[in-house]
């Protein structure tokens, strides 16, 4: 902005001037109006969405596009389904996005590095519909995850067509996310009996499982180097927890209300528990450059909410805390640029349940 002085008036200097910074606070207080106290990691907040529950929002390897699920009973999407939207090049530009599945609850998808090809995981071979939520009451209104026994990873064009099915096991397959070459996809499965996490080659669809210790174990990325993993794990000790999880297993259930975040090499050895917080520590991943882990826990809060975002080193020293809201922050995802974050929060929800997408500028 360029200033003309139009009176050497001192007194009219000083007022112009004035008038100025008062102008540029109030222009950077609505820059920064989504942003907490102490969320310095954070610059430059966007808000993409502005109704429904918008999560799980995953970028194109050029960074032009993010692939995300959506639900929103007011436009009669009314579990999960897929959508593909377009990153805002400046702040006067909308978030455009379409709905690429139809049919089905979907979940967890993820660009190709050809941005031609998406995978996600769909009910849609048991039906079309939404299948049923869990009946909690049945369980002391614990609060549970479904396990939906129809669920498989699906290959399909930025369109919407289902190109290949990729896992065709019976019951849960789901939770892909690739390596950052775009060769290998790594995801969970129930296939031996138990929540496991496995590894598919995606030229041969060769399977390989990489976890076998008793509990669910899921939501994995690859770090940039593709040497390691992370991912959020259970790990039931006691007989009465053991009998507990096996049970709501067998009935396609999980409690996620006690989990840890865990890394190791890409093979799934020399695995570590690098959070020991209690509660619920989830959807880690790495830092662009692979040095640390971003997470998200409530084990500041006896009961059980809100969810921040948090980050720590790879051996779970350096715990810092990045978001600072009172509700909902979680499912962060870097830009392959490492120069921006999204992630899903109802800070603008005035403590409702609407999760939106949220993208901001990363500041180390």
């Amino acid at each position: 902005m360029r200033i003309r002085i139009l009176s050497p008036n001192i007194k009219n200097i000083s007022t112009y001037i004035l008038t100025l910074l008062c102008i540029v606070k109030t222009s950077a207080q609505k820059a920064d109006s989504l942003l907490y106290a102490d969320e310095k990691h954070f610059k430059n907040v966007k808000q993409l969405t502005f109704n429904g529950d918008n999560a799980e929002a995953y970028w194109s390897y050029n960074d032009k596009h993010i692939i995300f699920q959506r639900k929103n009973e007011a436009e009669n999407i009314d579990c999960d389904r897929m959508f593909i939207g377009t990153i805002p090049q400046n702040n006067e530009d909308s978030f455009v996005y379409k709905q690429i599945s139809f049919e089905g609850r979907n979940t967890c998808g993820y660009f190709l590095p050809d941005g031609k090809h998406v995978i996600y995981a769909s009910t849609y071979l048991g039906g079309d519909s939404c299948p049923p939520v869990p009946d909690r009451s049945k369980y002391g209104n614990r609060y549970l995850w479904p396990i939906y026994d129809t669920y498989d990873i699906f290959l399909a064009d930025t369109s919407g067509k289902i190109i290949k099915q990729l896992t065709k096991t019976k019951g849960y397959d789901a939770e892909g996310t690739l390596s950052p070459d775009g060769k290998k996809m790594i995801f969970t499965s129930v296939r031996n009996g138990d929540l496991d996490l496995y590894v598919m080659d995606l030229a041969t669809e060769k399977v390989t499982q990489i976890t076998h210790e008793l509990g669910y174990d899921g939501g994995a990325w690859f770090s940039p180097d593709e040497k390691k993993i992370v991912w959020r794990a259970s790990r039931p000790k006691t007989p009465e927890e053991i009998a507990d999880y096996k049970q709501l297993l067998s009935e396609n259930l999980v409690a996620p209300t006690q989990m840890e975040v865990f890394i190791a090499n890409a093979d799934g050895s020399d695995a570590k528990q690098i959070t020991h917080l209690g509660q619920a520590n989830w959807a880690p991943n790495f830092t662009p450059d692979g040095k640390h882990i971003i997470f998200c826990s409530n084990y500041e809060y006896a009961h059980g909410f809100p969810f921040n975002m948090y980050l720590v080193n790879l051996d779970g020293t350096g715990l810092e805390k990045v978001s600072h809201s009172n509700g909902f922050d979680a499912f962060p995802m870097f830009s392959y640029d490492g120069k921006k974050i999204m992630f899903s929060s109802n800070r603008t929800s005035g403590g409702g349940y609407n999760i939106n997408l949220f993208m901001a500028d990363w500041v180390e």
